[in-house]
């Protein structure tokens, strides 16, 4: 076992740089070791398993290690294993962007670490003058690429805790959040309403959760509703613009998934798929496709 993780962190040790400190250092079965994932959060070790106990030979007695039971029904905060513990919120690198994360904030810890080419491609898409609407937005990392780049952002979400987080990044990087919008609410609810406005974008970025009930007790699965909300998007989308559409929805193959895109508009659209990042090496369950009129 030592040696197999040697080996992966030896894989990974290109990608560690100066401006990129997160990064998955271990991923399941893509490195010898099914159910296990290690990610460093700028040497902060986190731990993940479905199944079992926290994996032995993960401990490090002077770097901090936290491990985290992957459970959707029960959902809880990391446990603190081994090294000095974290207490309060610090801050990552990603291609020289900064992103707050956290390990007392619950289930998630602020940033999807399988999206980080996807935002470097998001900021290299933006310039002064367009503008992008971040869906389903998160903690912002997102926007918080987009406005790098130059672009307004509207980040969209339905919680004001992770709306908060998301200023606070844009703070982090530099960026006056006043200077962006910030929206509360129903994605659908929201798409609907800048459509009726006229209200347009040059970019959308969609990346709902696999299922979600709305307050009205309607309920989003990906497998069957994903082209629904494209087609809402594509309503709100700028001559010349483009989406970026994805699922980690296991249950939906990737035809599957350009059949709903591609049914949401009479246009002919033009896709474009992106592997998963290099430390990725395990199951390829994150579908990301980009998508032009």
């Amino acid at each position: 076992m030592r040696d197999l993780l040697h080996a992966a962190l030896k894989r990974r040790a290109p990608l560690l740089t100066p401006d990129t400190d997160a990064v998955r250092l271990v991923d399941a079965e893509g490195d010898g070791f099914p159910d296990v994932y290690l990610e460093t959060f700028a040497d902060r070790w986190l731990v993940s398993t479905a199944h079992g106990g926290f994996p032995r030979g993960f401990e490090r007695p002077d770097k901090p290690v936290y491990w985290k039971r992957l459970d959707q029904h029960q959902k809880e905060a990391p446990v603190h294993i081994s090294g000095p513990s974290v207490e309060e919120p610090f801050l990552i690198r990603e291609n020289g962007a900064a992103f707050e994360i956290s390990f007392q904030s619950g289930y998630s810890q602020g940033i999807f670490l399988d999206q980080r080419d996807n935002r470097a491609e998001v900021r290299r898409r933006m310039q002064p003058g367009l503008r992008l609407l971040n869906t389903f937005a998160y903690t912002g990392a997102f926007s918080v690429a987009a406005a790098l780049g130059g672009a307004e952002t509207t980040t969209l979400d339905l919680s004001q805790p992770y709306l908060d987080w998301a200023k606070r990044n844009f703070t982090h990087n530099g960026l006056d959040p006043a200077a962006h919008y910030f929206c509360k609410g129903d994605t659908f609810h929201w798409l609907k309403r800048f459509a009726k406005q006229g209200r347009q974008f040059d970019a959308i970025v969609l990346d709902p959760p696999t299922f979600s009930r709305d307050e009205k007790g309607k309920v989003f699965r990906v497998e069957t509703d994903y082209g629904e909300l494209a087609g809402l998007a594509m309503a709100c989308l700028a001559p010349g613009g483009w989406l970026l559409c994805c699922t980690n929805c296991r249950k939906l193959d990737d035809f599957g998934f350009d059949r709903q895109i591609l049914a949401a508009s009479p246009k002919r659209l033009k896709l474009r798929h992106s592997p998963m990042p290099a430390d990725f090496t395990g199951d390829p369950y994150l579908k990301s496709v980009w998508v032009e009129g």
